[in-house]
């Protein structure tokens, strides 16, 4: 079986595949309403999408003022490196697009997985969707 691989795209090329699986994480797992999940930015946006195979197995997008969000994995896939995999590859794009630092909106279940990878919270817990997230940013290099 071919390992998990990270890709960077846009909306256009694979909606499908970046909605199937954001559908299923948060739709689905964390019961998030479909019409806050979907939005507009969507369009405008860098996405990373990790496959193994053909099969999409998480995703991740970067916003034109550098905050990246909608990262998903499937359940099965977790623990095995592709969330910070979708991360590094956002992180590098934010950094070819010439941002000065990444910013992030993390379930605070999650922030120890963000820490991890440089990102520190800042800011008072906040609810969206009904979860609980903290703002995280991390910088990046000249």
């Amino acid at each position: 079986m071919p390992a998990v691989r990270v890709i960077i795209t846009d909306w256009p090329t694979h909606q499908t595949q970046l909605s199937e699986v954001r559908a299923r994480v948060f739709v689905e797992e964390q019961r998030v309403p479909v019409e806050l999940e979907l939005d507009e930015l969507d369009a405008g946006a860098v996405h990373a999408l990790a496959l193994d195979g053909a099969k999409p197995v998480g995703t991740g997008r970067l916003l034109h003022d550098g905050r990246i969000g909608r990262m998903a994995v499937l359940p099965e896939y977790r623990g095995r490196g592709v969330g910070a995999a979708l991360l590094k590859a956002l992180v590098a794009a934010a950094a070819d697009c010439g941002h000065r630092q990444v910013t992030l909106h993390a379930q605070t279940h999650a922030i120890a997985f963000y820490e991890k990878l440089g990102f520190r919270a800042y800011g008072e817990e906040f609810d969206d969707a009904g979860i609980p997230h903290r703002a995280m940013r991390r910088g990046l290099p000249d």
